[in-house]
């Protein structure tokens, strides 16, 4: 079970947890059950209304691209690639909002055939219909800025960032996020986006990853009179050492740069100098994305910590596993290694913040994907870093209202936190 808390204490959220090897694969698939995208209970949809929700959100159903498989622009079984869309109006009917789905990553073969029979590899488990909640959300109260927009969600199915292209006949496997990524923006573009005055592009996650990838990409599709700018939430995957002093995200990725073919689609800015596996962490190509791009991520994301910094299979003791599961039971040289990843996000973002068209809001919570839920997105009691939340943050970054760089305080002083607890 895992659940959210309100510093220390809060609200539900479901997570289901099998033997040890299916947790270790669930790990490798981006915990797809720990952030935003988990199976929607009546807490996250907000019918607790105390927390300031709406009680119902919009329910938005699937739609195919049917163009794509001329393409060659299917998920990871052959199926189509989707995505969720609601028209904006009046003063957002040219303003676009495109949402990059997460799901993690499949980098080997067995990985792979798992995740096609799941809805981050096939259009046929997809859900018919989801809830716009958090920025995608069609009410002015929980999503101030954004709220009458055109908003798109794009579903994950490709394991690569909307990013590879490859595939591996044996396993009748297809790795062709990049060309799922050009077929859903040709159909958008149809549909109206081509007109837009105002765009941003968004992602969580590995979509977040997606977001900053294709930022410049996603800028060249518009007239330069177009606003353009990007958002990743949680999408600031640290190339980092592990509590086993090895680098299980590195070798995760290698295996996602080789078997899907990701190096064609990276900046070749970073390629030509680095290991295109390297290139696949965003530290080492977001000073060097021209389109503005705003950086919201927890310092403690949990996502890195169960499967980069700590996951199963680096934890040959099994000391970390109560501190993976929750913060509050970590011991204090746990917190101080924990307290070191937060110094390196810093260190990572450094050179990126003094550019003055970026932005950054780095709170001290742990948690992981903040833009798609309600209660962190926007609410009464969302989190906040100087007296500003994250909704307001991204408004007044995109909108030029405010410079947002905003870095929170280390743990635990921040007391606006809605931290990820696992049970």
């Amino acid at each position: 079970m895992c659940k959210t808390s309100k510093s220390f204490g809060g609200m539900n959220l479901i997570l289901v947890f099998g033997f040890i090897s299916l947790v270790v694969l669930k790990l490798a698939h981006g915990l797809e059950n720990a952030n935003a995208t988990v199976t929607v209970t009546d807490m996250e949809y907000g019918i607790a209304s105390g927390r300031g929700f709406y009680y119902r959100p919009l329910m938005v159903g699937l739609t195919l691209i049917n163009g794509a498989a001329a393409k060659g622009a299917v998920c990871l079984d052959g199926s189509l690639p989707g995505y969720h869309f609601h028209r904006g109006y009046g003063s957002g009917s040219n303003s676009w909002l495109i949402q990059l789905e997460g799901g993690g990553w499949c980098g080997n073969i067995r990985n792979c055939i798992y995740s096609k029979r799941t809805r981050h590899g096939s259009s046929i488990h997809m859900e018919k219909q989801i809830p716009f909640i958090g920025i995608l959300s069609n009410k002015a109260e929980e999503n101030p800025d954004f709220f009458n927009w055109n908003r798109i969600k794009i579903r994950y199915c490709d394991g690569a960032s909307f990013s590879g292209d490859s595939q591996h006949e044996a396993a009748g496997l297809y790795f062709r996020g990049q060309r799922i990524w050009h077929a859903a923006m040709e159909d958008l573009m149809s549909k109206g986006m081509r007109y837009a005055k105002q765009a941003l592009l968004s992602g969580c996650s590995a979509g977040g990853l997606a977001s900053i990838l294709h930022c410049d990409e996603f800028r060249e599709l518009f007239p330069r009179t177009t606003r353009v700018k990007c958002l990743s939430d949680a999408g600031l995957f640290l190339d980092t050492v592990d509590v086993s002093g090895r680098r299980s995200l590195r070798n995760m990725f290698g295996g996602v740069v080789t078997l899907q073919g990701v190096h064609k689609a990276l900046p070749r800015s970073c390629t030509s100098r680095l290991n295109p596996i390297l290139c696949f962490f965003p530290q080492r190509i977001i000073a060097s994305v021209r389109t503005p791009l705003f950086l919201l991520n927890a310092a403690y994301d949990t996502w890195q910590i169960q499967a980069s910094l700590a996951p199963p299979s680096a934890d040959y003791r099994w000391n970390w596993i109560e501190c993976r599961k929750n913060y509050a039971r970590c011991s204090q040289p746990q917190l101080q290694y924990l307290q070191g990843f937060r110094n390196q996000m810093l260190r990572v973002v450094r050179r990126f913040s003094k550019s003055h068209q970026n932005g950054l809001f780095i709170n001290s919570c742990f948690a992981h994907c903040q833009t798609e839920r309600q209660d962190t997105w926007f609410a009464r009691d969302s989190p906040q870093i100087g007296n500003r939340g994250i909704a307001q943050s991204v408004g007044n970054w995109y909108f030029d209202r405010v410079g947002v760089q905003a870095i929170g305080c280390p743990y635990p002083c921040d007391k606006t936190c809605h931290n990820l607890v696992f049970n």
